[in-house]
């Protein structure tokens, strides 16, 4: 019985040895270090994935939008450069648009007018003022005055014989509103800062 029994142990021992190893994992000992685990984390939902996977699309989508937008922008501001220099109608901004502004700007650019030269004459007064006396500065006063009166008056004209012209050529109760002002403002500007530039010479009435 004893030696039975030892004979059962050392086979016991044998077969315990002869056991098959668990499987080594084949992958390299780096890669299974960055492999995370990803036993009790849950599963991404589709629609999740399909956002995570657009979500970089849009945005080059929008920057690719404001940069065309951008550009477009660029471009009309360049036109519309170019129409003041040459009078394209198509591209001016939209005050300056229209056959009956095109007629008051003409108009305008082909007369002779002290409006133009307000400004310089103005600062021209008030640097002499500083240097005159009291009785030249009283008389440089008056002298303003008059040019200011006589300047108003200039406007009123032109506003008037804008009126006329648009009536003769458009019909009476087809004048644009605001084109008397807008021929009045252009008169106060100089000629060679006024824009759109003038298209005509002087004396170069329209019809």
């Amino acid at each position: 019985m004893l030696g039975f029994r030892k004979k059962s142990q050392s086979d016991g021992a044998a077969h315990e040895e002869a056991a098959p190893a668990p499987e080594a994992d084949a992958r390299p000992a780096d890669q299974r270090r960055r492999t995370p685990e990803k036993k009790g984390v849950p599963t991404p939902k589709r629609r999740d994935q399909e956002a995570a996977r657009r979500r970089p699309l849009v945005h080059n989508d929008r920057k690719a939008a404001r940069a065309a937008q951008r550009k477009a922008i660029q471009e009309q501001r360049a036109k519309m450069r170019q129409a003041m220099e040459t009078g394209e109608e198509r591209y001016l901004p939209v005050r300056d648009r229209g056959p009956q502004k095109r007629w008051a700007r003409d108009y305008v650019d082909a007369r002779h007018g002290i409006g133009e030269w307000l400004l310089i004459l103005v600062l021209i007064f008030l640097f002499a003022s500083f240097l005159l006396t009291d009785e030249t500065r009283a008389l440089t006063s008056y002298l303003l005055f008059i040019l200011m009166l006589a300047v108003f008056v200039e406007l009123f004209w032109v506003g008037r014989k804008v009126r006329q012209g648009l009536e003769a050529k458009f019909g009476p109760g087809n004048v644009e509103k605001g084109t008397r002002f807008y021929a009045a403002m252009r008169t106060l500007q100089m000629r060679r800062l006024r824009l759109p530039k003038p298209m005509v010479n002087r004396g170069e009435f329209p019809s």
